[in-house]
């Protein structure tokens, strides 16, 4: 067993601060999200009027808001915790937080005053070919937001190569890499190996996002700037896969740091756990072609690369995640409330969230489904009881006092919220699974009406979800003041 360095310091009160105004600017958009979502799916079960171009404006502002602000209160979650190890800089995070509502300015406006509704995907070479649905300034508009919320992530991550490479001198120590070869040097916390992790992969992704953005800028206003189309979908649905998942990553330090608070049990970083995330490393950056199973030109090596790593990718850190999860709760005596609940089923969102998504990446499978509700129905599953749990867990934690009151007294409606939103995420994402089964297409403003009855059940599901969410939300909002003064 490898033991863990626990040189813990104080977190200035202004970083708490600034955590703080993360989350509640992720929070509001997170929930409004969620309302335009529920919206779209009202649409299509004909229970809601909404015009199809209003609806393609909605699936794209919901996708992108949904990414970006997630990321947020996820980076937020992690960088509240590395604190307690390595020394960050509050300018440089409150930079992003900056630069990431410039951004969501600019993308609203391209959305809802310049019509663009081309997906959060941006795929080459839509953006300029709109059939006169949107205009060059929209999409402009549009990619430029996305390039300045990246480039405010980025300057986040530099800062926090920064600080480790001046705690642990290289990037192959903070991620625990000596003792897992054996070394018997105390090894590093696992929010610091979950924090290189991200650095690593995360840097990588935003690099070749904002690569294809300034490319497609370039051939928005100069046609003659030709970009290989397949070059352009890699280079987008690598950065696209690597940065969503990269907030599941980030946000799983609320598991580890919060649940030993419950618990009294510490989570060390093993040889077993540090391998894990090793692993995954590496796994992140090569799976991605698993997105382009369906593009014929693709090297036949790079799709068998992505189904096969499609099947191991999950399971070096979700083993150890959930498995740690649980055995740091059994026989433990943990006085269970929505928090510490709401942490504990991110574990399993994350872990049964990502079945689908291998059943979806094995080619055979793929040719029949992708196109289908079936892969919002997996990436909502791991998203929205995953991550967003944990975002929520770690929001509530702090809302009641953290540490110094993790079993104060809490409303009859914060354990309605819990089981409510727990319920209601799993018959939402059901339905959008099953809908996949049966072949109901993505991405459709209206449905046939064989196709309605799903779609209302899946709006009562969804109804419920956004009730508890708002609950979860406002209970945070009203206690802003004791959140900001929480310790790590």
């Amino acid at each position: 067993m490898v033991q863990t360095a626990q040189a813990i310091k104080s977190v200035p009160r202004a970083a708490r601060r600034a955590v703080v105004a993360y989350l509640a600017v992720a929070a509001s958009v997170v929930l409004l999200m969620m309302v335009f979502g529920l919206w779209m799916r009202l649409a299509q079960g004909n229970l809601a009027a909404l015009a199809p171009a209003r609806f393609y404006q909605l699936l794209t502002v919901h996708g992108t808001g949904m990414v970006g602000s997630i990321a947020l209160a996820s980076v937020a979650v992690q960088w509240f915790f590395l604190n307690k190890y390595i020394d960050l800089s509050a300018r440089v995070f409150l930079a992003n937080l900056g630069l990431f509502l410039i951004g969501v300015v600019a993308i609203l406006a391209s959305i809802f005053i310049g019509g663009f509704a081309g997906g959060w995907t941006f795929l080459y070479p839509l953006p300029a070919h709109s059939m006169g649905v949107w205009g060059p300034g929209a999409a402009a508009l549009f990619m430029g937001g996305l390039l300045v919320i990246g480039t405010g992530f980025l300057l986040l991550y530099l800062d926090i190569g920064r600080a480790l490479l001046a705690r642990y001198a290289s990037l192959w120590r903070a991620l625990g890499v000596p003792q897992l070869l054996g070394s018997a040097q105390a090894a590093p916390p696992p929010a610091v190996i979950a924090g290189t992790m991200v650095l690593i992969v995360n840097t990588l992704g935003i690099v070749a996002g904002a690569a294809i953005l300034v490319m497609s800028l370039v051939n928005l206003y100069d046609p003659a700037f030709r970009i290989d189309p397949l070059l352009a979908k890699n280079l987008i649905y690598f950065f696209g896969h690597v940065f969503i998942n990269a907030t599941i990553y980030m946000a799983i330090t609320a598991v580890y740091e919060i649940l030993p608070v419950y618990t009294g049990r510490p989570w060390k970083s093993s040889r077993v756990f540090i391998a894990g995330w090793v692993a995954s490393t590496v796994m992140v950056i090569i799976v991605y072609p698993h997105h382009l199973l369906m593009d014929f030109a693709m090297p036949q090596w790079a799709e068998v690369v992505g189904q096969v790593i499609s099947y191991t990718s999950g399971l070096p850190v979700l083993v150890v995640t959930s498995y740690g999860a649980l055995t740091i709760v059994h026989r433990s005596g943990i006085r269970w409330d929505v928090a510490s609940g709401l942490l504990f089923l991110s574990a399993f969102g994350w872990a049964a969230g990502v079945i689908p998504a291998i059943i979806d990446a094995t080619i055979v499978v793929n040719q029949q489904m992708h196109n289908t509700l079936w892969v919002p129905g997996h990436f909502h599953f791991y998203l929205l009881i995953g991550v967003v749990s944990m975002v929520f867990g770690f929001m509530l934690y702090l809302a009641r006092g953290g540490r110094e009151r993790p079993h104060a007294r809490e409303r009859a409606t914060d354990r309605l919220a819990f089981w409510a939103f727990a319920l209601g995420a799993l018959g939402f994402v059901a339905m959008f699974l099953y809908s996949g089964s049966h072949s109901v297409p993505r991405r459709y403003a209206s449905h046939l009406a064989q196709w309605v009855p799903y779609d209302r059940i899946a709006s009562a599901f969804a109804a419920v979800v956004v009730l508890a969410a708002a609950v979860f939300v406002l209970r945070f909002l009203a206690n802003l003041g004791r959140a900001a003064r929480v310790e790590a």
